[in-house]
């Protein structure tokens, strides 16, 4: 399922609130980190917030910057990106400057609480999801319908929070600002609840005048056919892995990840990998773990291609290899053609084996880009 970029952006106090129980808002960020947020505004196509950050805030989320709206027209974008919010009950206040600044508009919300948002005539479309709010449907929708392929998230804790738990948010831009609340009755970046296991990955830290920005990434793989974000970010990576293969017209280019449950990565390979010209990705990843590690059996496979079933290289094939393993959860982005091996099955052999298989078609065009000459 299709789905965009999923960038989470805050800022926070030593001690971990989003805001003071003051009658204004508390400025955490920095002048020149202010400027930073509207940089990133710029380069996305969506900003969301939650409902309760509009009653508290009022927020216009807006691009400020006369020269990055001029850059986002001259691209053949909106002067602005989409505003979205999401509201279970559809208790919004038509007079908020959300609805009356910026470009287009849109309110996900509960089939209740689209009639409650219509009788008070906002200024938005309005999608209803169903009974209850649905995370990963609002996203598709976002993509498919919206053509939405960057959003950014500004909150509040309750987004944030549910967004991780989900596994949706393929980025976190943290800002910790050097003063404390202390106020156990303010509002904290996140609730407790069942987060997503393992460390998360450090991209980037930088001082912006007396604030500091970290980046982080998620690395723990879903659970089952649950696709999380880092899923995504360990395909590419596989993907990513096949252009470095030696050419070849008689075998398909190959990258493979082989991902502990808490987001370890175990090992990497790639076809033809060393000089080898019969390894396969798997097997070239699989060889470099030591066979008792007691982490491979709740670990994940990705492969840029479906681990083959059958194959004249080796005795044994890579889907086999997997199962051998103790590996039951593979992740890949495009099924083996017919070129080599008519009919291969490996996510099949899998399957029947128990093993979960996940399909990511969206990934498929950078699996195939570097065996597009076995292709055409």
């Amino acid at each position: 399922m299709p789905r965009p970029y999923v960038l989470l952006s805050a800022a926070v106090s030593l001690d971990g609130y989003l805001d003071d129980t003051g009658p204004e808002r508390l400025l955490l960020s920095s002048p020149a980190d202010f400027d930073r947020v509207d940089e990133v505004r710029a380069s996305v196509d969506a900003i969301l917030v939650g409902a309760g950050t509009i009653r508290a805030d009022n927020p216009r989320l807006l691009v400020n910057s006369p020269a990055r709206r001029a850059a986002r027209v001259a691209a053949g974008l909106p002067e602005y990106p989409l505003k979205v919010t999401v509201s279970g009950s559809g208790d919004l206040d038509p007079s908020a400057r959300f609805w009356h600044t910026g470009g287009d508009k849109v309110v996900y919300t509960t089939s209740a609480g689209a009639e409650l948002v219509r009788e008070r005539g906002v200024a938005a479309d309005v999608v209803p999801l169903g009974a209850a709010l649905d995370w990963p449907a609002l996203l598709e929708h976002l993509y498919s319908v919206r053509g939405v392929r960057r959003l950014m998230v500004e909150g509040g804790g309750l987004v944030h929070t549910q967004l991780l738990r989900e596994g949706l948010a393929d980025e976190l831009q943290l800002v910790l600002a050097p003063l404390f609340v202390g106020d156990p009755e303010a509002p904290r970046l996140f609730g407790p609840g069942g987060y997503q296991g393992g460390r998360l990955r450090l991209v980037e830290s930088r001082r912006i005048e007396d604030v500091v920005l970290m980046r982080y990434e998620p690395t723990a793989p879903g659970v089952g056919r649950g696709v999380s974000a880092a899923d995504r970010h360990w395909l590419a990576v596989a993907c990513d892995l096949a252009v470095l293969c030696p050419p070849s017209r008689t075998a398909f280019s190959v990258g493979a990840v082989v991902v502990a449950a808490d987001g370890t990565e175990l090992a990497r390979g790639y076809s033809r990998e060393g000089g080898d010209v019969a390894v396969h990705a798997e097997e070239a990843a699989l060889a470099k773990i030591a066979p008792d590690d007691p982490r491979l059996p709740s670990a994940t496979v990705y492969s840029s291609l479906e681990p083959c079933a059958r194959r004249a290289s080796r005795p044994v094939p890579c889907a086999r290899l997997i199962l051998a393993a103790g590996i039951h959860r593979v992740v890949t982005a495009w099924r083996e053609p017919d070129t080599f091996v008519p009919a291969a099955d490996g996510n099949g052999l899998l399957t029947d084996a128990g093993a979960e298989v996940l399909l990511l078609p969206e990934y498929a065009p950078r699996a195939k880009a570097p065996n597009h000459h076995l292709l055409t």
